[in-house]
């Protein structure tokens, strides 16, 4: 007896060491935060793909990262050199946690606001500012958090033909300056229009979207009550920012299913046509810019280099000295640095061609309350410089010829384009931004159905815009058969949740496809020359009608809207 109990404890003594070491490292937090040194630094990208990298020093080796007890296990295997450090949310002396606040009677942006605290000065601002402000909620977080969206606007409620731009801060829940800094310029910017006249002009001229806060669950993972104790990762150990779909690496890269937070914003950038946007981060002071994922260069890496440059250095004036001087004295290509897979910024500049770079924002993740009015000063001249940039560049419309409607359009810079640089008009309103860095251009403009159009020597200059508006002429393309039959849309735009379909042809088969060739939806003919089909079920864009008889298939256009 006494031998089997021994033999049975020996079996259960590598499971209770393990427990004990996840018990001791955890403590009952979502993630472990740890310091490393790497021996030959051609180790990262393995070390990138195990856990979250949190700051990397190339020169040293020496970095620090999180990991979820997954993670760790797998880390552990690596044998390398580590160091449980305390999180850097449960080191800071200062918080200054408000509650109650009135935005009027705010004069320094020196403090936390508790969840309910930054709720309500989120809907205040609406409510202060109606005429130029809608805030709303974007989505929930796991916890049943919301996420805020401030829409600032001189319309609002109405999509015009301008730029949509986005701010976004605090993906991951403990990097807190930014957090603060994007309710301070929500402020800044209703305060100052109608009297400042750059900022009238930007709010003007620009939809400017801002969301302070996008992990409310791992910024409050103590409580609603403070940030102390904050988490990098959302409320189920999952790191937000390496959770979204990857050019690379594929729809899951981090092995895990889309998180709810995740899930939000891919709907966000689905539903709108962002130009540009930021992601704000803290633990480092360096603007990153595409790619993360993979070592080739943006087409526009010319670009990224002058509108980073340029953020760093109003910063440098601004700022003390040594501050944002990391890397390549502010800036960085996100490779150079470290790769990682599944970033939010590589997912919006590849699938959604919006140029989002990262923003890491100061080297203290979650800086002594005291000190959040510097970081504005250092930086918010620079965010209104970003903002500027989605009037720059080359800009239009592109609309059909005949009926002045807006048209989707593929916008390819000739010889320039690759890894899906090239940008796409507004369904909207036709609107399309194309961000250039200055040079004298070959621009091609395409829509199925239409007869291509290329504008040659199309000459762009940096911080202004180029505005060229282009008419499309419809046709009608044919498959199988030389001879072009005719079919007739009504409505077109499609508004009312259905349209009514004629060919000279009995129709024996519709397929919509998107403008790529996807099919959306494919319906049966009824073998007569006139049929009504339902859309309700159809997501608004345009698409590609394909109408299919015994005697060839005729190829049209639709808008559902």
């Amino acid at each position: 007896m006494k031998s089997i109990l021994y033999s049975l404890l020996l079996l259960l003594i590598p499971v209770f060491t393990l427990f004990s070491q996840e018990t001791d490292v955890f403590h009952g937090r979502p993630e472990v935060f740890f310091s490393f040194n790497l021996q030959d630094n051609e180790e990262i990208t393995i070390l990138s793909k195990t856990v979250s990298i949190d700051r990397f020093f190339p020169e040293t080796g020496q970095g620090q990262a999180y990991a979820n007890k997954q993670e760790w296990n797998a880390f552990l295997g690596l044998d390398i050199p580590y160091k449980i450090e305390t999180p850097p949310s449960m080191q800071v002396k200062d918080l200054k946690m408000k509650d109650n606040v009135n935005i009027r009677e705010i004069s320094d942006w020196n403090f936390y606001p508790t969840y309910d605290a930054y709720i309500d000065i989120m809907e205040q601002f609406a409510t202060d500012f109606p005429e130029i402000c809608e805030v709303f909620s974007i989505g929930t977080s796991v916890q049943g958090r919301q996420i805020m969206m401030a829409r600032i606007t001189d319309n609002p409620g109405v999509r015009e033909a301008e730029p949509q731009f986005l701010y976004t801060s605090s993906m991951h829940g403990d990097e807190l300056t930014g957090y603060v800094l994007m309710l301070h310029l929500i402020d800044h910017l209703l305060t100052n229009y109608g009297t400042d006249p750059r900022i009238t002009g930007l709010i003007d001229g620009v939809e400017i979207w801002i969301n302070p806060l996008a992990n409310p669950d791992g910024t409050y993972a103590g409580g609603n009550q403070s940030v102390y104790g904050a988490t990098r990762y959302n409320s189920l150990g999952v790191d937000i920012n390496r959770n979204f779909p990857d050019p690379e690496d594929g729809p899951h890269p981090d092995g895990n299913e889309w998180q709810k937070e995740t899930e939000v914003f891919m709907a966000l950038a689905e539903a709108n046509h962002f130009v540009s946007s930021c992601n704000i981060h803290g633990g480092a002071e360096v603007c990153n810019y595409p790619w993360d994922t993979w070592a080739k260069l943006s087409a526009d890496d010319n670009w990224w280099v002058y509108v980073c440059r340029e953020y760093a250095d109003t910063v440098h004036e601004y700022g003390p000295p040594g501050y944002m001087n990391f890397m390549n004295n502010g800036i960085t290509n996100g490779y150079t640095w470290y790769t990682i897979s599944g970033g939010r910024q590589d997912y919006m500049n590849y699938f959604h061609q919006c140029r989002e770079f990262t923003l890491e924002i100061s080297d203290d993740k979650t800086p002594p309350a005291s000190q959040l009015n510097n970081f504005w000063e250092y930086n918010y001249r620079s965010f209104l410089n970003y903002i500027d940039q989605n009037t720059f560049g080359l800009r239009g419309t592109v609309t059909d010829a005949d009926s002045g409607e807006p048209l989707v359009a593929e916008v390819f810079v000739l010889n320039h384009e690759e890894d899906s640089s090239w940008v796409y008009s507004d369904v909207a309103n036709g609107n399309y931004h194309r961000l250039l860095f200055e040079g004298t251009w070959d621009v091609r403009f395409r829509v199925p159905g239409y007869y291509p159009q290329t504008f040659q020597d199309v000459i762009v200059n940096n911080r202004e815009a180029t505005v060229l508006d282009v008419q499309m002429i419809w046709m009608f393309s044919v498959t199988d058969e030389p001879d072009q039959g005719k079919i007739s849309v009504y409505p077109n735009p499609v508004t009312s949740g259905y349209f009514i379909l004629t060919s000279e042809d009995e129709i024996d088969r519709v397929i919509l496809t998107t403008l790529s060739g996807k099919t959306i939806k494919e319906w049966e003919g009824n073998h007569s020359n006139r049929i009504t089909l339902n859309t309700e079920d159809i997501a608004e864009s345009a698409y590609i009608l394909r109408v299919i008889s015994d005697k060839r298939m005729i190829t049209g256009k639709i808008l559902i809207r």
